[in-house]
């Protein structure tokens, strides 16, 4: 009898058809054969795919949570125990637990690395040096990590080429939009069991995660109030159709109050003071940064689970606050994360990434990469044809126009 991991893995690798149709050459060609590669993702099936679609291209895997509350227990088993990888993963740890699992992640000194948030990569340049002599590059999945590494380079510390894999076209359009926004919805209703329809929803933050879950919580009914730093996003929010506030004043009258940013203390306590009695509060953002946890621990008057997901804080003002997984990612601490045929996309650019990257690494510098315009396009070409889908092509007298700069006839 198959286990629940195994079942989840199976259900997922049979709706990602992009990743499949590079697993099928991948078995042929082997194109990792003898490369170490280590991962630091949220472990869940659909990451599962990744790392057994790595492996049957010839890598040797090392993967850890990239994330306390994501993990999936049933999968980690069935990967660890059916599938014999190396997986340091467990839901609910504590921080000191999960720098360990990171440590040993990294203990099989990887020629590449594969990172959410850019943790890996951090601890390559600072307190696990001593793994980073065979590296010779890796990818990086998030907004928040590519903001990272983008520091890295600006102040010339980072030390290999990485990949910018969230800013491909088939990754950010669609991870980040239709993938956020749906899991988000996912991982608030199963927290609180709570309507949507008729609340306030406060979203901070209109990139494409924010654009994705303001689109969601309006099309389940919410009435969403936008809030951003950026003036040409505001712009953008106001033209789609939402209000735009600052977070201080929107809050107060706010029933739902959802963070993607990638900032810190976006949510202060001195927002929570002002903020409607009884609001709830969660993270679609990387870290647990977002929303002033650590304060509203440190000033709250009593606190206590009100469910399985959801911590209530008294304050000081007699109002109350409920937060969701602590403030960290809702979408995977308290849901199932994006859906399965939003991931085959993100992950597909993830492997031919980095077979690009074993390709041409000798060749980079070390400096923050896009994704090649090539690798989109393959991975579009297969998504739509898996969605039975045609589309037209340039004609050769349409190639020859675009190249021309004579009289438009």
């Amino acid at each position: 009898m198959k286990t629940e991991g195994q079942l989840k893995l199976e259900w997922a690798r049979d709706h990602m058809p992009v990743c499949n149709e590079i697993r099928r050459r991948f078995v042929k060609e082997v194109p990792f054969k003898g490369i170490k590669i280590s991962m630091a993702l949220h472990v869940e099936a659909k990451t599962g795919v990744l790392a057994l679609l790595l492996k049957e291209g010839g890598a040797e895997i090392s993967l850890a949570s990239c994330n306390p509350l994501s993990s999936d227990d049933s999968v980690v088993l069935a990967l660890k125990e059916i599938h014999s990888l190396n997986v340091y993963a467990k839901k609910g740890i504590d921080d000191a637990t999960y720098y360990e699992f990171l440590n040993k992640t990294l203990d099989l000194n990887p020629d590449i690395v594969i990172d959410d948030g850019a943790d890996l990569v951090n601890l390559l340049h600072t307190k696990r040096k001593d793994a980073s002599g065979n590296i010779i590059g890796g990818n990086e999945e998030t907004t928040t990590g590519v903001v990272r590494l983008r520091a890295m380079e600006k102040q010339g510390v980072l030390k290999f080429p990485m990949i910018d894999v969230n800013d491909a076209m088939m990754k950010h359009l669609f991870d980040n939009r239709y993938g956020t926004g749906q899991s988000t919805l996912d991982g608030f209703m199963h927290a609180t069991n709570l309507l949507i329809a008729g609340k306030r929803v406060t979203v901070a933050g209109y990139g494409y995660c924010g654009r994705g879950i303001a689109m969601r919580m309006r099309g389940m009914g919410g009435i969403v109030t936008v809030t951003e730093v950026d003036p040409v996003k505001a712009v953008e929010a106001v033209m789609d159709g939402f209000n735009v506030s600052t977070m201080n004043d929107s809050i107060r009258d706010a029933d739902i109050v959802v963070t993607a940013t990638g900032m810190k203390e976006v949510v202060t306590y001195q927002d929570m003071l002002v903020a409607k009695d009884g609001v709830v509060l969660c993270n679609a953002g990387h870290f647990n940064n977002e929303i002033s946890v650590a304060q509203l621990e440190e000033k709250s008057m009593w606190k206590g689970e009100v469910r399985n997901e959801v911590r209530r804080y008294r304050l000081d003002n007699g109002n109350t606050v409920n937060l969701i997984s602590d403030g960290r990612l809702v979408n995977l601490a308290s849901g199932q994360g994006h859906p399965v045929e939003i991931m085959d996309m993100s992950f597909a650019i993830q492997a031919l990434s980095a077979e690009f990257l074993l390709k041409n690494h000798k060749k980079m510098t070390n400096k923050v990469y896009s994704v090649p315009r090539e690798i989109d396009l393959a991975v579009a070409s297969v998504k739509i044809g898996s969605l039975g889908t045609k589309i037209d092509s340039l004609t050769k007298s349409q190639m020859e126009y675009l190249d021309s700069w004579g009289e438009g006839t």
